[in-house]
């Protein structure tokens, strides 16, 4: 990975471990460069990225220290598990292998979603070229027969490299399975880790499909409160005192729906509970792509990536019909995941999976990645701006830092302005496809990266017109 980035993580494994605790001085970005034998850039970069996602703080005449607000990593529960009989790497259990309502498809024009890519904006000549390679290739090595249920290995070690460099990950292909879709994977791991009456811990606003995922395999779901810097953890770990949880699943980077970050201290303190109380993290990094503003935070699973089993997706990324996504886990959790998909998909399409492998190592999806970046930024600027403009005495919303979409709350009746928007024609998903308590502060998630002006005009048009009913 990146120079800058090492460095960012070592620092980060030394807070997380207790080797640098909260209030400690920073050598100079001179001082440790001339000790790591680095450009002084490299450090100071390093410093940047920590301070913008919270884990150090700086003042000018005292320097750079680890910020005050994290939790001391010496505590107890924070040494690693080691392997024990019937654990694997991981501090859960791994399993032995087995002897909302959602937005209503629309036209463009009455159709607000969730957060979706515009697919309208992936060039199809490039996708077609390498559709023809992997075909090509197929054919040369006959690559036309069954394969491996983990995928094909040339997207998995694909994967596996944009993970390390990008996001932070200490992973190889081995800790990579192809899934259908990051749906597909939920629900993957939900059936290989759960069994009924089992204790799911999940945020008051979620990803509905989620719940349902877990609900239909029998496991107990239980809510805690999120605010602005994410989940509760205090309730986490009330729960945990309570009863065993067997997982937690949540969306730390850009929550969903609400597109809050959760801050690093919490991080560290849901990874401590998770390793103390042994239950698996289940992080959806669902569109860690699209940050607007510094570096987007890493992954959970880059600090403790035997505690955590992290869904991702390349449909933000390139097509949603694609289906794309994957499952990164300690290796014997990929082996229990393969066999499921060999009993529920036998493989998956390695046609479409090798075409997605040489759009990432032609760099065409990065190419397109930027692009889009710049297209999405400028709709989300846009998007706001038309909001406010029309309903800025009558909602509230935070501009977030990344992500496909804008958490918007009401101050009138919402349910008679869903019902009056419904009615209208505008395609939506409801408030209370998110909730799952009932003291959950309820809004509609609005993406805005699937939509042209035209047509972003046009729903928030009806949505005005919905809201300005009553």
């Amino acid at each position: 990975m990146p120079l800058y980035m090492q460095v960012s993580q070592a620092i980060i494994r030394d807070v997380e471990s207790g080797r640098l605790a909260p209030g400690t001085y920073l050598p100079s970005s001179r001082e440790l460069a001339g000790i790591l034998g680095v450009n002084r850039k490299t450090v100071v970069f390093a410093y940047e990225d920590l301070i913008a996602q919270g884990w150090l703080t700086t003042s000018a005449t005292r320097g750079t220290i680890v910020a005050h607000n994290l939790p001391d990593g010496s505590g107890p529960g924070v040494a690693r598990l080691e392997p024990q009989a019937g654990l694997g790497m991981a501090g859960y259990v791994i399993p032995a292998e087995p002897a909302r309502r959602l937005a209503t498809i629309g036209t463009a024009s009455n159709r607000i979603d969730e957060g979706s890519p515009d697919g309208r904006l992936f060039p199809a000549d490039v996708l077609i070229r390498a559709f023809r390679v992997a075909t090509r290739e197929a054919a040369r090595r006959d690559g036309f027969g069954y394969r491996d249920s983990r995928g094909s290995e040339r997207l998995r070690r694909s994967i596996a490299e944009m993970l390390r460099t990008q996001r932070g990950l200490p992973v190889r292909e081995d800790n990579v399975l192809i899934t259908r879709g990051s749906q597909n994977g939920l629900f993957l791991t939900a059936l290989a880790l759960i069994r009924p009456g089992d204790l799911v811990v999940v945020e008051g606003l979620t990803y509905e499909p989620a719940v349902a995922a877990f609900k239909a395999l029998g496991a107990r779901v239980v809510a805690v409160g999120i605010d602005e810097d994410g989940i509760d953890v205090d309730e986490v770990a009330t729960v945990c005192l309570r009863e065993q949880v067997r997982a937690i699943f949540l969306t730390p980077h850009h929550q969903f729906p609400t597109t809050v970050s959760l801050r690093p201290d919490r991080r560290m303190r849901l990874v401590e509970l998770s390793r103390r109380h042994r239950f698996a993290i289940i992080e959806d990094d669902y569109d860690h792509e699209f940050h607007f503003r510094s570096q987007p935070l890493l992954p959970i699973a880059a600090i403790a990536p035997e505690q955590v089993i992290y869904l991702g997706s390349l449909s933000k990324l390139m097509l949603p019909t694609l289906r794309i996504g994957y499952v990164v886990a300690p290796e014997s959790m990929v082996d229990v995941l393969a066999h499921y998909v060999s009993l529920t998909d036998g493989m998956g399409n390695t046609l479409n999976e090798n075409a997605a492998a040489i759009l990432i190592e032609n760099g065409e999806l990065r190419r397109h990645a930027r692009k889009a970046r710049k297209v999405y930024a400028e709709r989300r600027e846009a998007f706001a701006a038309e909001l406010a403009r029309q309903l800025g005495d009558r909602i509230s919303f935070r501009m977030p830092d990344g992500g496909l979409a804008l958490w918007v709350r009401f101050r009138g009746d919402l349910d008679k302005i869903e019902d009056r928007a419904s009615a209208a024609g505008l395609k939506f998903a409801g408030s209370r496809s998110y909730t799952t308590r009932s003291d959950a502060a309820r809004g509609l998630r609005l993406g805005f990266a699937s939509l042209n002006s035209e047509e972003a005009l046009a729903a928030i048009a009806l949505l005005t017109e919905a809201v300005r009913g009553d």
